[in-house]
């Protein structure tokens, strides 16, 4: 292996604290030389807000480093001509989407996209309802997911992330969603560009056995499971078959040269 993707929400910190030897990990990344990114299909905070976080942490980080999906879905939207998203994220991370002047928020009809992110507690029946309307109002009207992880762990326990909210609407609008965050091949590729390597030069490192693991492996680059974050015991022996496991990423500097 010759570069790292790293997953931020479990693998680098658990809410505002650092899993314990990660931030060092990382600094020996840039030491070594070891070409990293960040891959994270985080849509609670934009960008620059995630090189924030890091930079609290004692991990510099620049943009480019930085993969998020709703930078992939603002990419994909300019590709494709649409403009007045409806865009259901969090209000920091909407201003990502500025650009594509995105639709009144109590709008039910004339959405270019419908765009499902991560609302945390900002979703409600009308919420998810309205979200319904819109798609139903327009059959040629895409569903874009800013990525397919079911659930993440937060200080106090799991959450649904935004993955349990796209299925559901899928099911209700009978309409397959333009997924542009992990675990779409895809997002890996551009990933992968960004480091300047070959997918078989690059591990994923991440805590969920599907979306970052099975997910990297299919994109043909090498999966390493940690178990930190949303770890669970049944992750091992699902089906999915991790390239290593760690016990969290602070073990990576010992077992690089295994990989």
């Amino acid at each position: 292996m010759r570069g790292v993707l790293l997953d931020l929400d479990g693998v680098v910190y658990v809410g505002d604290q650092p899993v314990p030897g990660a931030p060092e990990t990382i600094h020996w990344l840039a030491r070594e030389g070891i070409p990293h990114a960040f891959l994270t299909n985080t849509t609670s905070r934009p960008r620059q807000a995630v090189i924030a976080k890091l930079a609290g942490l004692g991990v510099a980080a620049g943009a480019e480093q930085i993969l998020t999906p709703a930078v992939s879905a603002v990419a994909w939207m300019r590709r494709h001509s649409i403009t007045g998203p409806a865009v259901f994220v969090p209000e920091a991370t909407a201003e990502e989407f500025a650009e594509l002047a995105p639709l009144a928020g109590d709008a039910e009809r004339g959405a270019g996209a419908v765009v499902i992110g991560d609302l945390g507690d900002g979703w409600t029946f009308a919420t998810l309802n309205r979200a319904l309307r819109l798609l139903m109002s327009d059959p040629a009207i895409p569903l874009v997911a800013l990525g397919m992880t079911r659930y993440w762990r937060a200080e106090d326990g799991l959450r649904l992330d935004a993955g349990a909210f796209v299925r559901a609407l899928e099911y209700a609008a009978s309409r397959a969603a333009v997924v542009v965050g992990k675990p779409d091949p895809t997002f890996y590729g551009a990933a992968v560009d960004a480091l300047d390597l070959r997918a078989d030069q690059v591990v994923m490192i991440g805590d969920d056995i599907h979306t970052d693991i099975e997910g990297a492996q299919r994109a043909g680059l090498a999966g390493v499971l940690v178990r930190t974050g949303k770890f669970s015991p049944s992750d091992i022996g699902c089906g999915v078959v991790p390239d290593a496991v760690l016990d969290s990423l602070a073990d990576l500097p010992r077992r690089w040269t295994d990989l």
